[in-house]
């Protein structure tokens, strides 16, 4: 499963069981650490996940910043509470990409908003899918 992580909101996205297409699931809306955790861990037991990709913000020389800084401590608090394996994945981009595509559909202002950040990470997950898949082959 894939999280772009944002201040306000975490937009989920996940594979099918063969891994080749990554589709946006929900958008949870952040309250608190405690709140946010239990949202991601209904959605890992519900959807059996089984490792998670979470976008890393990075400037656009590659360098990390602020912004991944604090990615870094949230996937540290992941890694307390989940014991799957989590792979920080850079997302330089994918918002942007989103809002692009979504800007060319008829969906109102209002709808795009809700589900930019699922997009986003669809976006990522299927980068690291595919960047996975070029690894791995012969």
């Amino acid at each position: 499963m894939a999280l772009d992580v944002g201040s306000r909101t975490i937009g989920l996205a996940v594979t099918d069981p063969l891994g080749y297409t990554a589709q946006g699931l929900v958008t949870i809306r952040r309250k608190n650490k405690r709140a946010d955790l239990a949202a991601l861990k209904e959605v890992i037991e519900k959807y059996g996940v089984v490792e998670l990709v979470v976008g890393l913000p990075l400037r656009m020389s590659g360098a990390e910043g602020r912004q991944s800084e604090k990615m870094r401590d949230f996937v540290a608090v992941l890694e307390q509470h989940f014991d799957l394996p989590i792979h920080l994945w850079d997302e330089r981009l994918t918002s942007v990409e989103a809002n692009r595509v979504l800007r060319e559909t008829e969906m109102s202002i209002k709808k795009r908003a809700a589900v930019v950040d699922q997009l986003a990470a669809v976006l990522i997950l299927q980068n690291w899918m595919e960047a996975r898949h070029h690894a791995l082959e012969p």
